[in-house]
């Protein structure tokens, strides 16, 4: 894929999860999709399949009355595109690590996608 096409890609999936799309981000995946979340180097999450994302990304939507994945940098290579990621929400529900309803959060990290097919196959959010 051209880098062109690549960003295109990873913009949209952005664009829809910063909506609370579930199906917009959806739409960008392959079937075989795999999904890590990797917090402070040790993995807290992962799925496999798009009907799996799915179901997470519905279930994460209820988290968060507000959020915002904000791309800083990109770099990309062959199908591979790693975006720096700056991460606001709000919370709203409290949540096990002390997150009360209203608090909100900063991240910044780290994504990486591949892609085959002209769909992501891969997602690794790293913070």
């Amino acid at each position: 894929m051209q880098t062109s096409d690549l960003k295109q890609v990873v913009e949209a999936y952005v664009e829809a999860y910063n909506r609370f799309d579930v199906d917009g981000m959806v739409a960008h995946l392959h079937d075989d999709v795999v999904f890590r979340n990797i917090s402070n180097g040790e993995v807290n999450l992962t799925t496999t399949g798009k009907e799996r994302f799915r179901q997470q990304a519905e279930q994460a939507t209820q988290y968060f009355s507000q959020r915002e994945q904000r791309v800083t940098d990109w770099e990309m290579a062959d199908n591979q595109v790693e975006v720096s990621i700056d991460y606001t929400a709000v919370v709203a529900i409290g949540l096990p690590n002390g997150l009360k309803p209203g608090d909100t959060l900063h991240l910044q990290g780290t994504s990486i996608f591949q892609v085959e097919d002209g769909r992501i196959i891969l997602i690794e959010d790293i913070s």
